[in-house]
């Protein structure tokens, strides 16, 4: 399975970012749970978003509001807009794919298979 992440780049604070991330090397089913998780220099991964086959989704509190994870089933890829982004948002962000997940665990970062390579967002003041 493979993840490539992309849309990642330098906003001023308040500005908008897409990121996308297509997968491939497997068929996305309804077991499927994909996210985003980001790491800021010298901090621990932190979760931002996942969503499950049914759209059904959870948010961070920090980016709630603000962020909207989606996804297209049909052509494997999924999708975060950051909106009113905020210099904290700064961090390489990464896309992941889990299966079977609770929605207990969908916060957690050793839940997820697989990992993309991440994407840089920058947010300036």
């Amino acid at each position: 399975v493979q993840l490539q992440a992309s849309g990642g780049g330098w906003v001023q604070a308040g500005g908008s970012l897409r990121l996308s991330c297509a997968v491939s090397g497997r068929t996305f089913n309804s077991d499927v749970i994909m996210g985003w998780f980001r790491q800021a220099p010298g901090k621990d991964r932190e979760f931002v978003a996942a969503i499950r086959w049914y759209s059904v989704t959870v948010y961070a509190d920090s980016v709630k509001g603000r962020f909207t994870i989606s996804r297209d089933n049909a052509k494997n890829t999924v999708s975060l807009q950051m909106n009113n982004l905020k210099p904290e948002d700064t961090a390489v962000y990464y896309c992941v794919q889990g299966s079977r997940l609770i929605t207990s665990t969908m916060r957690l970062a050793n839940a997820y298979e697989y990992w993309g390579q991440g994407t840089q967002v920058t947010v300036s003041r």
